[in-house]
């Protein structure tokens, strides 16, 4: 295996690590919670997820060979309140989830090496790569702390929860599992 394709690998990796948290936040919020803005200038969990899923599908589809901007966007209309339910919402957001995905899995070392753009900014493919992954980070933040901020009842921690460092690296250390965003269930609260 080449240094390019296990990057690749481990780019994928993290993203389903994301993606694990996204789902681990959404499943534990009602629909009410979901469209939910902690208050009035802020963003609801829907909103991001909207947000995201106009992102991955501009910048993802064909994004070798075309702007990652596409003129079909409107980017200013995601931030904007969903108007329909949960399904429709979580299939507009694994649409560009999906194309992200697929585009990763396609790419081989060659295009590693390619240049791409993003609102005519030249970038290499692993700049475009480096740039997705660090947008995705930034509104997985966001949802999960939106999230305790409307959500109602008890909350499964999708990371170590607090009070339980020490026995998570006592249980998990030197193995994968140190890693894992859901703390192998010992953090239930």
């Amino acid at each position: 295996m080449s240094r390019q394709d296990s990057w690749i690998i481990e780019t994928l990796q993290t993203l389903a690590s994301y993606r694990r948290m996204i789902d681990g936040i959404t499943v534990q919020l009602s629909d009410e919670e979901l469209f939910a803005r902690p208050a009035r200038e802020f963003n609801s969990v829907a909103i991001i997820l909207r947000h995201l899923g106009g992102n991955l599908q501009s910048r993802w589809t064909n994004f070798l060979t075309t702007d990652g901007e596409k003129a079909t966007r409107d980017r200013d209309q995601e931030f904007t309140d969903w108007n329909d339910d949960r399904e429709s919402l979580m299939k507009y957001f694994d649409d560009g989830w999906s194309t992200l995905i697929k585009a990763l899995s396609e790419l081989d070392e060659a295009a590693l090496e390619q240049t791409v753009t993003i609102r005519g900014e030249p970038q290499l493919v692993t700049q475009a790569i480096l740039r997705a992954v660090t947008h995705i980070a930034y509104h997985v933040g966001q949802i999960a702390l939106i999230a305790r901020l409307v959500h109602d009842g008890p909350w499964q921690w999708l990371t170590i929860a607090p009070n339980q460092s020490h026995h998570h690296n006592q249980s998990t250390w030197g193995t994968s599992a140190s890693r894992s965003i859901f703390g192998q269930g010992e953090n239930e609260n």
